[in-house]
C-alpha cells in the first residue's frame, strides 16, 4: 500500500512530535519530515515532496498565511491548517482557507497533549481527504464571478416571501459558499446553510461572508424567523433546521446527536426543508467528502424541490454531490460560478408562471 506522506510545519516541537505519532500510527499514513519554520520547509518540500502539509499559523521567520499564499501561488500542495480555537484563530483560519487550504483542526489552546490526542482520529480524516483533494493554483486574488441578473424587485420580493434556498457543504465548501452568496441580490429568499464546521469558528465566517455580500449574513439563531435577503449559518455543533410558524418560516436549533458523523449535518437541515418547504425550496449541494444530505436532498426532489449540484470539476472534493446525484437528487449540474445565476433564474421564472 502507498502511503500518505505527510510533511509537519510548526514551531512547537511538544506539537511536532505529538503529530508525528498520531499519523505513524495509522498504516495508510507517514511522517517524512517535520519542520519547525516555513524557510526549513521550503527546502524539505522540494527534497521530500510531500502528499499533505499539516501547517501552524502562527510561526517565527514567516507567517504561516504568507507562506501558504506562495505555496498556493508556485505551487499547489494540499494543506491542513492547525489552527488556535479563538476569534483570531478563526479569522486567520478563514483566510487560509481562502487561500487553498483544504481544512483545518482546532488545536487546543490548554492541555496540548491531551487535546491532540483526542482529535486523532480527525486529524487523520483531514489528511487522507486533503490528499484526495482537487488542488487550484491561487493568485490571492478572489475567481471573477459573473454579475448577478436584475430581477424586477416587485416580482421578486413576492416569491421570496414563499421561497427557500438551501445550502450544503464541507470541505472545500467556505469559498464556494461565498462564490454562490455574493451573486444572489439583497432581496433574495432566505438561505439556510450547514457547513461542516466546529465551534467557535461559524460566527465568524458568517461576519466575513456578511462583509462581502448583499445579503444579511449571520449564525442562526433558536426560534428567529427566517427573512427574505438574510442568509443563516449552522452553528458549529448544533444541528439547523427549517420550520413554520403559520405561513412564515422559522429557524430551530438541536443538539441531537451528530447525524452521518456530523453535527451540524446537511441531512438534518435538508430533511426539514423537505417537510415544511417542498416545492418552494431550492437545495444546493456543494463540495464535501462523504455522503452527509444525499438521502435527504433526495427527500427534497420527491417533495418537489428543485436541486442543483456542484460539479467535479470545480469541487475541492467531489464526494457529496457526487453521491446526491447517485442518489437521483439531483435536476443541475453545474460549476459553481454559475449556481447562483440559474437560482435566480428558475426564481425568475416561477414569477413569469413558466418553468425552466
Amino acid at each position: 500500500m502507498n502511503k500518505t506522506r505527510v510533511l509537519i510545519i510548526d514551531d512547537s516541537a511538544l506539537v511536532r512530535s505529538l503529530l508525528a505519532d498520531i499519523i505513524n500510527r495509522q498504516p495508510d499514513l507517514q511522517v517524512v519530515g517535520a519542520a519547525p519554520d516555513p524557510l526549513i520547509a521550503r527546502e524539505m518540500i522540494r527534497a521530500l515532496d510531500p502528499d499533505v502539509l499539516t501547517l501552524d499559523i502562527e510561526m517565527p521567520k514567516m507567517d504561516g498565511l504568507d507562506f501558504l499564499e506562495r505555496l498556493m501561488r508556485l505551487r499547489p500542495t494540499p494543506v491542513v491548517m492547525v489552527s488556535t480555537l479563538t476569534e483570531r484563530g478563526a479569522q486567520t483560519t478563514l483566510r487560509a482557507l481562502e487561500l487553498g487550504a483544504v481544512d483545518f483542526v482546532a488545536k487546543p489552546r490548554l492541555g496540548v497533549a491531551a487535546g491532540i490526542e483526542a482529535l486523532a482520529s480527525e486529524i487523520c480524516d483531514k489528511i487522507r481527504v486533503a490528499a484526495r483533494a482537487r488542488m487550484f493554483r491561487h493568485t490571492g486574488a478572489r475567481p471573477a464571478v459573473a454579475a448577478p441578473r436584475k430581477q424586477t424587485p416587485t416580482q421578486f420580493s413576492r416569491l421570496s416571501t414563499e421561497k427557500v434556498i438551501a445550502i450544503g457543504a464541507s470541505t472545500g465548501g467556505t469559498e464556494a459558499i461565498r462564490v454562490v452568496l455574493e451573486q444572489l441580490p439583497a432581496d433574495a429568499p432566505a438561505v439556510v446553510i450547514t457547513q461542516h464546521m466546529p465551534p467557535g469558528f461559524t460566527r465568524s465566517f458568517a461576519a466575513r461572508l456578511d462583509g462581502l455580500c448583499r445579503l444579511t449574513v449571520t449564525e442562526a439563531v433558536d426560534g428567529e424567523r427566517a427573512l427574505p435577503g438574510h442568509a443563516y449559518i449552522a452553528p458549529g455543533d448544533r444541528h439547523l433546521k427549517l420550520t413554520r410558524s403559520g405561513a412564515n418560516y422559522q429557524l430551530a436549533l438541536d443538539d441531537g446527536p451528530p447525524v452521518n458523523r456530523h453535527r451540524p449535518s446537511v441531512e438534518v437541515l435538508f430533511r426539514s426543508v423537505a417537510a415544511h418547504a417542498g416545492p418552494n425550496a431550492i437545495g444546493i449541494m456543494l463540495t464535501g467528502m462523504g455522503k452527509d444530505g444525499a438521502a435527504a436532498m433526495r427527500e427534497m426532489k420527491d417533495a418537489g424541490s428543485y436541486n442543483i449540484a456542484q460539479d467535479e470539476a470545480t469541487c475541492v472534493v467531489f464526494g457529496m454531490p457526487k453521491e446526491a446525484i447517485a442518489a437521483g437528487a439531483v435536476d443541475e449540474v453545474l460549476p459553481v460560478q454559475r449556481i447562483a445565476q440559474r437560482v435566480l433564474e428558475r426564481l425568475a421564472a416561477l414569477g413569469a408562471g413558466h418553468r425552466v
